[in-house]
């Protein structure tokens, strides 16, 4: 059965191993300020993690939106936990009244393609050259969750 749990100082912040999580050296003012973490759980055992940040479209309430993020532990990875925790989340942050949940992938991460698809996520196209990772830059795509 799988949870979120909201991080606690009791949970130290997780490293992931995937080529997608190779950010080389990280600017410090890249952290937002509203960033939210969720370990996600499958019966007592941590398989992973989630986190979202606002983006902002306009200055009304309205206009925000959510966009989250995932790393699967590498041994829980194809088991279906990415697709259930991601839609979790988005229908947790709709009870909060976000309308637009976010989510962007590496254009090569099928397997997170899937997931996002899956969690009830639409493609909404290609970010290009928005990323830039320890091996260079990289095109995203944009996926969305509206209630």
């Amino acid at each position: 059965m799988i949870e979120l749990r909201p991080y606690s100082d009791e949970h130290p912040a997780r490293s992931a191993s995937s080529e997608f999580e190779d950010w080389g050296e990280r600017d410090p003012d890249s952290k937002p300020a509203d960033l939210e973490r969720w370990l996600i759980v499958n019966d007592g055992v941590v398989v992973g993690d989630l986190s979202a940040h606002s983006r902002w479209y306009g200055p009304t309430a309205g206009s925000r939106a959510m966009s989250i993020g995932i790393s699967i532990d590498e041994e829980h990875r194809g088991l279906g936990y990415g697709t259930i925790a991601q839609n979790m989340l988005a229908e947790l942050l709709h009870e909060r009244g976000i309308v637009r949940i976010e989510a962007s992938t590496d254009v090569t991460n099928i397997g997170e393609q899937r997931a996002l698809h899956r969690a009830g996520f639409l493609l909404e196209g290609i970010v290009r050259g928005a990323q830039v990772r320890a091996d260079g830059r990289h095109d995203l795509q944009m996926w969305s969750h509206l209630r």
